[in-house]
């Protein structure tokens, strides 16, 4: 938690910071949503979405729309598609990261499949959805941001941390 807590203040390892949080017992409480900002309709910025399914997780992810282009501030919607191919029922975690580092503190996640694991029955498809906004305030030489997901196995948080660290 205190790693999680140093990356949303700091936006190190592409963590957003446009949600506040509250500290409570154990950590980070969900992240309440800011304010939404003006739009920047002279601007258009696009958004690349990936997403990675790390070993020891025999899901599939893929993003539903590969990329946006959008208008600072504006509010956008989009969908990852996963899919559990083993004969058991899973729970995973979707740890999101942005770039270039820069654009993360401007990348505000308002409603993020991410804030909570997932469970995924045998065979099961689910689509999630992540509503955010690229606040205005982001600097004007950034045309492009990439959103990636990496979904780890809960079940299994030894291999998920060695993963994280090896990147």
């Amino acid at each position: 938690p205190l790693y999680d807590a140093l990356c949303i203040a700091t936006g190190l390892n592409g963590k957003t910071a446009g949600v506040t949080s509250t500290l409570g017992n154990g950590g980070l409480s969900q992240p309440q949503p800011a304010a939404p900002s003006r739009v920047d309709r002279k601007r258009i910025v696009t958004v690349e979405f990936t997403g990675t399914v790390m070993p020891g997780l025999p899901w599939e992810m893929q993003p539903l729309t590969a990329k946006l282009d959008l208008h600072p501030g504006e509010l956008h919607l989009a969908m990852f598609r996963v899919r559990n191919n083993s004969d058991k029922t899973i729970i995973g975690q979707a740890i999101p990261s942005v770039s270039p580092g820069l654009a993360a503190q401007h990348f505000q996640k308002l409603d993020c499949f991410c804030f909570a694991q997932q469970s995924l029955a045998p065979g099961e498809t689910k689509d999630l959805p992540l509503s955010f906004i690229v606040k205005p305030e982001i600097d004007k030489d950034i045309r492009t941001i990439t959103l990636a997901y990496a979904f780890f196995n809960t079940a299994n948080p030894k291999s998920a941390t060695k993963s994280l660290l090896t990147r």
